[in-house]
């Protein structure tokens, strides 16, 4: 009779895997969240409706104002107002995107070890379900043996 034996039990032997959102939570500044805040807030919809807004009523104003004008047309504070929010929105944008790559980088790492870990638990289910399978066949060729046996 053939011994059967099968593999020894596996042993998780990595680190849990780690959060990425709270790794970033954790390490973040106030310099970024605020880089954060405005890629979001001037990013959306909500930001373009309402400077939009802001822009009309400005333009109305200083067409039909009768007595001040304080931006007359071609409107040249308007556009020193809108150089300057660019001028400074652009790279605080780039900081966030910035920021953002490197935070990709982390979860494609970390995306990587967890594949790694997975694919040395799923080689050592298949061999645990070789040695079953090379087990069961024995005790198949047993059971044969034994019914030949008793014919």
């Amino acid at each position: 009779m053939i011994r059967m034996t099968f593999p020894e039990p596996f042993k998780h032997q990595h680190q849990p895997v780690q959060n990425v959102n709270e790794i970033i939570a954790a390490q973040q500044t106030l310099g970024q969240r605020a880089a954060d805040w405005v890629a979001l807030n001037i990013g959306s919809w909500w930001f373009i409706i309402i400077q939009s807004i802001i822009l009309a009523i400005w333009v109305v104003l200083n067409v039909t104002a009768w007595i001040r004008h304080w931006d007359p047309y071609p409107f040249i504070l308007m556009n020193l107002v809108l150089s300057l929010q660019a001028a400074y929105t652009a790279p605080i944008i780039m900081m966030s995107q910035n920021r953002q790559a490197a935070r990709d980088r982390l979860e494609a790492h970390n995306d990587y070890v967890i594949n790694q870990k997975t694919e040395e638990e799923v080689r050592a289910i298949l061999d645990h379900l070789a040695a079953q399978n090379d087990a069961l066949a024995e005790i198949h060729r047993l059971l044969a043996d034994m019914r030949d046996g008793n014919d």
